[in-house]
């Protein structure tokens, strides 16, 4: 095990979606060697019960815990949403949601205070997004709609075409943006590899922001703030744990990081 500026980051995710916020983070800090755990066996999150998802987050937070991990990043919106008070509260060290860096990040970008969300039913339900605007900035104006589609078509590579081009027109067609919103957040992990259809359908007068780049830059932050940091360069591993048989995680999870993964660990959660 390794302590200090050499542990390693804990990411997790329901499952795969988590990947697009782990590619972010080995792009800013190559350095870092990280642990990845996807919740396989019990994703989606997004329909479940805030209890549901707290005990599965608080889960998959031990088991990270193992490794010796220095911060923890909760790649899935929907733990973010409802789980992150509970991870606070119980893990000795830094924790890292998604849903806070990526609603500053819109409340930086937009010009008219009117800002959409789309994100998993349990998201949006949760309110976390329409909170961390407004905290951000009291008088934002926040349209929601939760997509929940959007997440098989990604993870079976239906990403371009008429498929995902009608599904984008149904959710964000007609009234949903109103004529002042100018930035949408794209409020689930999986949402990114689709990013292209969605920018067609709501117009190039309409910014995307994808919260894996803002969460990345808050982790920096408080890795330089707590002196965890590491400097100097040396081996970096990358780990990947799953709670399902490893083949389907493998075959998309290329997909969402953007290059091969070289293997994964089968593992079992102690959920309680």
């Amino acid at each position: 095990m390794r302590h200090g500026r050499h542990a390693a980051i804990g990411v997790f995710d329901s499952g795969v979606g988590g990947l697009t916020v782990l590619k972010a983070l080995m792009e800013r800090l190559p350095l870092e060697s990280t642990v990845y755990l996807g919740d396989t066996a019990r994703v989606p999150y997004g329909t479940k019960s805030g209890e549901v998802v707290t005990r599965y987050s608080l889960a998959n937070a031990h088991a990270l815990l193992e490794y010796d991990i220095k911060a923890l990043v909760v790649a899935c919106n929907t733990a973010s949403a409802v789980a992150l008070p509970a991870l606070e509260a119980e893990l000795p060290i830094p924790v890292i949601g998604v849903i806070i860096p990526g609603a500053q990040a819109a409340a930086k970008v937009t010009k008219t205070g009117k800002v959409a969300v789309i994100g998993t039913p349990g998201t949006i339900a949760s309110g976390a997004y329409q909170a961390a605007l407004t905290a951000a900035s009291p008088t934002m104006q926040v349209n929601t709609r939760a997509c929940p589609l959007f997440v098989p078509l990604a993870e079976e590579g239906w990403i371009d075409g008429m498929v995902p081009q009608l599904v984008a027109e149904k959710y964000l067609g007609g009234d949903f943006l109103g004529a002042d919103v100018d930035t949408l957040v794209l409020g689930c992990t999986h949402y990114p590899l689709l990013a292209e259809v969605i920018q067609k359908v709501v117009g190039p007068g309409v910014t995307l922001v994808d919260s894996a780049k803002a969460t990345t830059e808050r982790l920096v932050q408080v890795l330089r703030e707590r002196e965890l940091t590491r400097l100097e360069r040396g081996p970096v591993e990358r780990h990947f744990l799953v709670t399902d048989t490893p083949a389907r995680f493998l075959e998309v999870g290329a997909r969402f990081l953007g290059r091969p993964l070289s293997g994964a660990r089968q593992i079992d959660l102690h959920v309680k």
